[in-house]
Formats: C-alpha cells, sequence, structure tokens
C-alpha cells in the first residue's frame, strides 16, 4: 500500500465513520428531519462528506487501494466510489460552507443519495446490520470507534 497514507486510526474506525457518512447521505427522510430541522448531534452534509473523505483520502484515490483493509472486495470498493465522486462533485459545485437545502436542491443530489444508498446497504449488510436503522449521532459513533 505504497503511497498512502500513514494514520494511526484503524481500518475498523475508517470502515465505521465512513459507514455512517453514507447512512446519513443516503437518507432522504433523515436529511430532510434532521439537517434541514437543524436537529443537533448529526452534523451536517459538509461533515459526512468530510467522514467520507478526510481518513482515507478518497477524494485523492481509488476505494479499490482499501481492498482487504476497509473494504471486503472489489465491489464495495466500486459503489463507495460512485457515491464519493457524486458526493464529491455536488460540494464542489456548492461550496463546502453552503447551506443543506443547497445539497439538497443541487439536481444531482438524488443521484449521489442513490449511490450513497447503495454503498451505505452493502456495507451494513456485509457487516451484519439492518441498512433501514436510523443513522448513529456522532456521539454514538464515537463511542462506538474509542479505543482503549
Amino acid at each position: 500500500m505504497g503511497g498512502m497514507p500513514l494514520n494511526d486510526l484503524p481500518w475498523w474506525r475508517w470502515r465505521a465513520r465512513l459507514r455512517s457518512a453514507l447512512h446519513m447521505l443516503s437518507d432522504p427522510a433523515f436529511q430532510q428531519q434532521t439537517w434541514l430541522a437543524g436537529r443537533t448531534g448529526y452534523g451536517d452534509v459538509t461533515d459526512a462528506v468530510y467522514r467520507l473523505v478526510e481518513d482515507t483520502w478518497l477524494d485523492r484515490w481509488s476505494a479499490e487501494k482499501y481492498v482487504g483493509t476497509i473494504f471486503r472486495d472489489s465491489g464495495e470498493a466500486a459503489l463507495v466510489d460512485v457515491a464519493v465522486l457524486r458526493v464529491l462533485r455536488i460540494l464542489h459545485e456548492v461550496g463546502a460552507d453552503a447551506p443543506t437545502a443547497s445539497y439538497l436542491a443541487h439536481p444531482g443530489w438524488p443521484e449521489a443519495v442513490g449511490a450513497a444508498r447503495e454503498a451505505h446497504v452493502r456495507l451494513a449488510v456485509s457487516d451484519g446490520e439492518d441498512p433501514d436503522a436510523e443513522p448513529r449521532s456522532l456521539e454514538v459513533l464515537r463511542i462506538l470507534t474509542k479505543v482503549g
């Protein structure tokens, strides 16, 4: 895995953070009831995008690079790549500091939500979890991914 950034974040924490972001990005009802409503504890769209790419650098290279660590197979990686590219395209078009409504109103948003949903379902099912459960708060994610 030459060229990957050295990071002390274990692979399972990367996967949990990435899955959390995909889950939130893939759920239109959650987006309406939480992000648009200003419900606290879940971050916003930009926060989800950064969780999707910040530890993995998926904004710079393919998820395929992480098959065998974060992803079980090329199928998972391919679905994540599609979701990342669609979401990042919108982020770059509306701006990182744009209000949630700008993302949700973007003509490409439904396509990004669909791609995130496909990736989320595949990863959740692979992990033996219900893909239709409500997204976890950032506090729950922090507790689940705490080391030691």
